[in-house]
């Protein structure tokens, strides 16, 4: 059977930075875990790169949390920009917590700095290896793969993404929100010269449109922005045109390498049941939405934290309350979260006739010290505790 076990506690379906979460929290409590996934290798582009406060005080329990602030970015300010214009300055600095920041990480080194947790409390990840098939059992659940093998467990978490096949096999539906807004993006991690602040994440609210310019660890900048035909691969000149007419206006930011490029359109969705006997919803198999904020890989590692206390409680007690709670307190927060990313999404993307009067009631509501504090505990999900 190539070392992947016939039977084990907990079968985790995806290594992504939810799964790989959810197998290290088992571990800690020293549990059985498998983990499977079907790529070859580990993702080594940086897609999502922020981890807020209140994940890294979750994380903390998985004791990856220093590691992580060591290998990230802090940054302390989030402003809303218009060109060179401030319109709502959101400081992260004086929230209760002792992650006073938004730690700006690519998504690559948060799985690798999971993976080599998972490893050290003895775990592993068996690649390639696709779920075709689970079966319920009274005490348990059969997952059988499509190289043959059936493996028996007594729980089983999909953390197979957006497009999750557990999820779907177990009849767990994936319809809550809309399906797909009428949204293009475009993402491109550039090296630039000049004109872009280090210490700071800017969304420009510009009349063009708008677009966010965010600091990443090497010294990169991460920027996303919503058009009408985003390319495949966003090229220099792309981006540069973008930064032209969204970004700085007074000074000049002149992008001189494109290290990695993709496009996307925005879903919108919430499991309509986060848990179907043995079987388990964790991450984007579980909710799905907008990237404002930066809020997906967030939600769902504290999704694994959680279920992984919730899934250790159940092994050792038998008691499954845990388990309830979680399928009902994480479902509610996701739908808040999506909620959230939508407002922000709508906001961001408003109409261009309809621009400079948001620019113009965000700058007024900015003067309002509860307003930037309800923005600053929102964002960084502190609000949520």
């Amino acid at each position: 059977m190539n070392g992947i076990p016939e039977r084990t506690e907990v079968l985790v379906v995806g290594a992504g930075p939810v799964g790989l979460a959810v197998a290290a929290s088992l571990a800690a409590h020293g549990r059985d875990v498998t983990v499977v996934d079907r790529q070859a290798a580990g993702a080594n582009t940086s897609r999502a790169s922020v981890i807020h406060p209140r994940t890294l005080e979750m994380l903390e329990e998985l004791g990856v949390s220093k590691r992580l602030t060591e290998l990230g970015r802090p940054v302390e300010q989030f402003n809303i920009a218009d060109g060179d214009r401030t319109l709502v300055p959101i400081r992260f600095d004086h929230l209760p917590t002792e992650y006073p920041y938004v730690l700006m990480i690519p998504q690559s080194t948060t799985e690798q700095v999971l993976l080599e947790r998972l490893e050290e409390l003895g775990g592993k990840v068996h690649r390639p290896y696709v779920a075709s098939g689970v079966r319920q059992t009274k005490d348990g659940a059969e997952v059988t793969l499509e190289s043959g093998e059936v493996i028996q467990a007594q729980y089983v978490v999909a953390a197979d993404g957006m497009n999750s096949r557990i999820r779907d096999l177990a009849g767990l539906g994936f319809t809550g929100g809309d399906d797909v807004l009428p949204l293009n993006f475009t993402l491109a991690d550039v090296r630039v010269e000049g004109g872009l602040p280090p210490d700071e994440v800017l969304l420009y609210f510009s009349r063009p449109g708008m677009l966010v310019a965010a600091p990443l660890p090497d010294g990169s900048f991460r920027l996303v922005a919503e058009v009408d035909d985003a390319p495949e691969h966003p090229d220099v000149t792309y981006a540069q045109r973008l930064l032209n007419a969204r970004g700085p206006q007074q000074s000049t930011a002149r992008v001189t390498e494109v290290v990695w490029g993709s496009r996307f359109r925005i879903h919108e969705r919430v499991a309509d049941r986060y848990r179907d006997r043995r079987i388990v919803l964790a991450g984007d198999a579980a909710h799905t939405h907008s990237p404002a904020g930066g809020q997906g890989m967030n939600l769902g590692l504290r999704d694994a934290v959680t279920l992984g206390n919730a899934l250790a409680e159940a092994l050792t007690t038998g008691n499954e309350d845990g388990l309830d709670a979680y399928a009902t307190e994480n479902r509610a927060e996701a739908v808040r979260v999506v909620s959230l990313a939508h407002r922000l999404t709508r906001l961001a993307t408003a109409p261009s006739v309809l621009r400079p009067a948001r620019n113009a009631g965000l700058h007024l509501l900015s003067y309002l010290p509860g307003f930037r504090r309800t923005l600053a505990e929102q964002l960084s999900a502190l609000g949520h505790r």
